[in-house]
Parts: structure tokens; C-alpha cells; sequence
């Protein structure tokens, strides 16, 4: 008898939570170019432990990056399913795909995709302010900014809160970028090649500040790279070989 079943009379039965946070099965993706169509995955699975942090590792191709896209809900598969924390969220409507990027799933990408008019400061207020609202943002945006500016200062940002990205460089907007992504508390990192702009110093200072937010908060990451010294960097490597999950 397990301890799931160990019930005193009358109480309700809750059920325990799933192995794996996120959960790919059978995932597959084309492309089409005229009478031409590309396959770039063929039917991957994939886990994620709640607290783990995974490298997807693959030549240019491979379909690391048309994975992370699916479990990020920024596109849709062919065949296959995602499900975070048991469930199923790639068949959800398009504004419930939205909601959960604001508020459980972070994405980090190579260029940044920082707002060239925004601070560093509003950079990353800025998803808050679209959870919010604007009437409800009067009411939190006082502690908004607090969390954001706690965020920027954590990251060494804190002489940066008014600069824009221009006055920025390719390491600090990164880790603003990385700010933005946090600040509404999601419980799954996406990374996509989030090295791949900066130089040896400056990427090792990101993947260190990823790999402290993994070891301190337990937050859980995925990270795509085509470099295998960054790969090892995680506790796990996932290889990409044409579309499939190379196994040993």
C-alpha cells in the first residue's frame, strides 16, 4: 500500500504531483517551401524534473530551437502534445497560451529582444504591466518596480536601471533580458542559444547566473545550445540528431 492510498475516513484523496514538470510525447513539427516540406522533428520525448536543468544539444538543424518554440507555446506542433506540471497546455486557446507565458513559462533568446526605447528598468516591468492591466497596475506598480529593481540589482544592474539598451552591453542586456523573463515568477527557464551574442567572459557570467538561480530557487531549465562545453554545464544533456532524440 502506498501513502497515496493511506486515507482517514471522509477525507478527500489529493493527488500526487507529476514526476515531471514538463512533459513532451511524440512531438513533430514540419515546414513547407513550396512543393517542398522539411521535417524538423520526427517524434520527440522529453522530460523535465521540477528543479532540473537540461541542455538541449544538436548541430545547426537539428531542431533544438523548433523544440523550444513548442514548449513554449510561440508555435504549434504537427502531432504531439506539451504538458506542464500534468497538463496539457499546446491544445489550449490562444489567450490562455498567452496568460501561461506571463506567468509560468520565462523565455531568454540570443538577441535579447530587449524594447530599444524602454530602460533597463521598464524592459522588465514589462510584462507585469501586461498581466496587470492598467487599473490593477496603479495599484501594484509600486511593488512591481520594487521586485524589478531588486531583480536588476541581484543581477549587478543596479547603476543600469535607467540606461536603455543602447547604453548597454551585450552581457547586461542579457541579464536584463534574464530579469524580464523572472520577474513574474515562472516556474520553467527557456533558453535559446542565450550565449550565442556575447564573448567567452560575458556568456560564462550568464550561464553562472543561470545555473545559481537552478541551484538556489530550484528553478527549472531548459537550455539549447549548439556548444558542448555550455551543454555540460547543465545536469543533463538531451542530444538533437535530425529531428530525434539521440539515445545512448
Amino acid at each position: 500500500m502506498t501513502s497515496a492510498t493511506l486515507e482517514s475516513p471522509g477525507a478527500v484523496a489529493v493527488p500526487a504531483p507529476p514526476a515531471s514538470l514538463l512533459t513532451v510525447r511524440s512531438l513533430r513539427k514540419r515546414y513547407r517551401s513550396g512543393d517542398k516540406v522539411l521535417e524538423v522533428l520526427r517524434g520527440v520525448d522529453f522530460d523535465l524534473a521540477p528543479g532540473e536543468f537540461v541542455s538541449v544539444i544538436g548541430q545547426s538543424g537539428s531542431g533544438k530551437s523548433t523544440l523550444l518554440h513548442l514548449m513554449g507555446l510561440l508555435d504549434g506542433a504537427d502531432a504531439g502534445s506539451v504538458h506542464l506540471a500534468g497538463r496539457r497546455i499546446d491544445d489550449l486557446p490562444g489567450r490562455d497560451r498567452d496568460r501561461l507565458r506571463n506567468t509560468d513559462i520565462g523565455m531568454v533568446f540570443q538577441a535579447y529582444h530587449l524594447l530599444p526605447e524602454l530602460t533597463a528598468l521598464e524592459n522588465v516591468l514589462a510584462p507585469l504591466m501586461v498581466r496587470h492591466g492598467l487599473w490593477a497596475w496603479c495599484r501594484e506598480r509600486s511593488e512591481a518596480r520594487r521586485q524589478a529593481t531588486d531583480l536588476l540589482k541581484r543581477f549587478g544592474l543596479g547603476e543600469r536601471l535607467h540606461h536603455k539598451p543602447r547604453q548597454l552591453s551585450g552581457g547586461e542586456m542579457q541579464r536584463v533580458a534574464i530579469a524580464r523573463a523572472l520577474v513574474g515568477g515562472p516556474r520553467l527557464l527557456l533558453a535559446d542559444e542565450p550565449t550565442g551574442n556575447l564573448d567567452a567572459e560575458s556568456g560564462g557570467g550568464i550561464l553562472d547566473v543561470l545555473a545559481a538561480l537552478n541551484r538556489s530557487e530550484g528553478l527549472s531549465i531548459v537550455l539549447v545550445t549548439h556548444d558542448a562545453s555550455i551543454a555540460r554545464r547543465a545536469d543533463r544533456i538531451v542530444r538533437l540528431v535530425a529531428g530525434r532524440v539521440e539515445t545512448a
